[in-house]
């Protein structure tokens, strides 16, 4: 593991960490919406560079040690975060990767692919759901009651500068967000203890990407951003949980069948989560496979 640096592209700040040997094929990883690069666990990381990989992680704008907007203004577009990845890899002189994305790291790593096919080698989506245009009929399933009922009804922010309040609030997520194995809480505390320490404005993080999302801070999307499933067209593989609460498992099984020749893995028991260490026996491996040459 090298030590993390910041890189620092188009006036932006972005806080990446790699491990392994750079001459190895990079894997870069893409956090869901408020994570920083700590929920890609650095023992994950470290075993799947230890099967020849060059593995990057990296914060999202407004987590970790990355810039930051004021909370409620983000100075960036969903479009910013899409083209993050690229500052990350012309930083560290990577022209092509393996993107692995977890939900809305997943959305962008798919909104990467359609743009900049020649940067993506393959793609790895995690508990995610298709971003573009799909040939399939019917819609996806919503996220399920309870998540559903926790949007309509959230609970009060913590006091952002009580660690101990910030620690229960971000353990609280990921238990709504489990599948029927849990969390392993040894673990996630340990990473929210790292995302309480590192994050450079705690309220900024929690709101500022779901604005982007919704498109209210600067909506600049456009019919040249859009795509179909069907244009992507390198190796694809799906991981996905039996239990995700948010994309219940037909999102998952709707990208495999949408992205030609794309394979899914369900993992039994997990939910919308970056995959836990209980899962990393198949995961890792799997990961491995699909990564390696020649393509």
């Amino acid at each position: 593991m090298t030590p993390r640096r910041v890189a620092v592209a188009d006036g932006v700040e972005l806080c990446l960490e790699t491990f392994g040997d750079p001459d190895d094929a990079a894997v870069l990883l893409l956090g869901g919406a408020t994570a920083s690069m700590d929920w890609w666990d650095a023992a994950f990381c470290r075993r799947l560079a230890a099967e020849g990989r060059y593995v990057v992680r990296y914060d999202h704008r407004d987590t970790g040690e990355s810039t930051t907007s004021p909370a409620g203004r983000p100075a960036y577009s969903m479009r910013d975060l899409t083209t993050d990845p690229l500052r990350v890899l012309d930083a560290l002189g990577v022209r092509g990767a393996h993107v692995v994305g977890v939900s809305m790291g997943g959305g962008i790593a798919q909104a990467l692919a359609a743009s900049h096919p020649d940067r993506v080698l393959t793609l790895t989506l995690i508990a995610t759901s298709p971003a573009g245009s799909r040939a399939g009929d019917g819609p996806l399933p919503p996220p399920e009651p309870r998540l559903r009922a926790l949007f309509d009804d959230p609970p009060p922010d913590p006091d952002w500068t009580d660690r101990a309040a910030v620690v229960q609030n971000l353990l609280a997520a990921e238990r709504a967000y489990a599948g029927s194995a849990g969390i392993e809480e040894a673990r996630v505390r340990r990473i929210a203890e790292a995302v309480a320490d590192r994050t450079g404005d705690l309220a900024a993080n929690r709101a500022n990407h779901w604005i982007v999302i919704g498109g209210g801070s600067d909506d600049d999307s456009s019919d040249d951003d859009a795509f179909r499933m069907a244009d992507l067209r390198m190796p694809t593989l799906v991981l996905h949980g039996s239990d995700d609460p948010l994309f219940p498992l037909p999102h998952g099984e709707a990208l495999a069948a949408e992205i030609p020749g794309a394979t899914l893995l369900t993992l039994p028991g997990m939910g919308h989560e970056v995959p836990p260490e209980r899962t990393w026996d198949v995961v890792v491996p799997a990961i491995a496979h699909h990564t390696a040459a020649p393509r």
